[in-house]
């Protein structure tokens, strides 16, 4: 039996391009009962959110005192400076990266990335449309999740609705993290 060379480089050729594919692009998307607001505002956007909770993820565990500061880029981008100070190893830790709308501007779905070309989803899901003082944040799936505050602390009945919104789309609430900015 002959072996065909050309043929097993092709297959090895489509088998590295999608292995390798999905992992250039992200995770860009959005959980089906997840809808990004419209009439979204970037300019009101801009400037420090405080996290108020959030799911457990590796790039912020332990952390607490956490902000967001979003300001424009040169190339039309937005750029997004994480922070947070570690109790543990007593000292801070930051994260720089850059956003960019995926659809058009008015809708709040942008994708973001702290490391090169790797993408993910950053969908504004429910904001304060008046005055932009809190928003509700998830990513292509439902294991990340933000409600983020113009001030470090908010009123219960203000945690109470993010709970029972985040419950009703099905999230676990009791594993959410609240923050301390204490």
């Amino acid at each position: 039996m002959k072996l065909n060379f050309t043929f097993l480089r092709r297959q090895m050729k489509k088998l590295v391009f999608c292995a390798i594919l999905p992992l250039m692009t992200g995770c860009l998307g959005y959980p089906a009962d997840v809808r990004p607001v419209a009439g979204f505002k970037l300019q009101n956007y801009l400037g420090k959110w405080y996290e108020i909770a959030r799911l457990d993820h590796s790039f912020e565990r332990g952390l607490d005192k956490v902000t967001a500061e979003y300001s424009m880029r040169d190339d039309g981008g937005v750029k997004v400076k994480n922070r947070g100070y570690s109790t543990e190893k007593g000292k801070w830790k930051e994260a720089i990266g850059k956003a960019f709308f995926v659809d058009t501007q008015d809708i709040g779905y942008l994708k973001v990335s702290f490391f090169g070309p790797f993408y993910g989803s950053y969908v504004v899901f429910e904001l304060d449309k008046e005055n932009y003082k809190y928003a509700f944040v998830t990513s292509s799936s439902k294991s990340y999740l933000w409600f983020l505050s113009r001030t470090p602390t908010v009123e219960e009945k203000m945690k109470q609705k993010f709970v029972e919104r985040v419950e009703s789309m099905g999230f676990d609430s009791k594993a959410l993290i609240w923050v301390d900015h204490e």
